[in-house]
């Protein structure tokens, strides 16, 4: 038998997994008609639409040079593949924060063109700091709100 989590923190993430897990069963709503719309998860569509990814990646960079796989690999560790980043949306969003003036890449070996570490900018410095303060209030609204959900339905 497993070992159950030990903080509360802890017990409310499994909670809220297995939430997520028994909620697959749920009948999802149709695939959208042909075209360009594909179904999207909301959590996961507000996390991105509310610059939680820029976010991400500033903090990441600010700890020290990282490339696009490490970043998307540490993010979805970090939230336990909640938020998942392809490619496509991982180095388009690198090259904007690049012209941007937020960070600046490196090749690793420039005349094989391998990996690309990307370092924090003066700038994009300036901008984490502003997302931090800018996100937080989303993050703790989307936390309280998750936390609502376990105290519902785990008592």
């Amino acid at each position: 038998m497993a070992r159950s989590p030990a903080s509360k923190g802890d017990r409310s993430r499994q909670a809220a997994r297995e939430a997520v897990v028994k909620a697959g069963a749920i009948k999802r709503p149709p695939a959208p008609a042909a075209g360009r719309g594909r179904a999207q998860d909301p959590f996961s569509g507000e996390l991105r639409r509310r610059q939680v990814l820029p976010l991400l990646v500033l903090h990441l960079i600010d700890q020290g040079p990282s490339y696009g796989n490490q970043l998307m690999e540490r993010i979805a560790g970090m939230t336990e593949g909640v938020l998942s980043v392809n490619p496509n949306t991982m180095y388009p969003l690198l090259r904007r924060l690049e012209q941007d003036g937020l960070i600046e890449g490196q090749w690793e070996h420039p005349e094989r063109r391998t990996r690309r570490f990307y370092s924090l900018t003066g700038d994009g410095r300036a901008e984490y700091a502003r997302l931090v303060e800018d996100v937080r209030p989303f993050l703790d609204s989307v936390a309280r709100s998750i936390d609502e959900i376990v105290r519902e339905v785990y008592g």
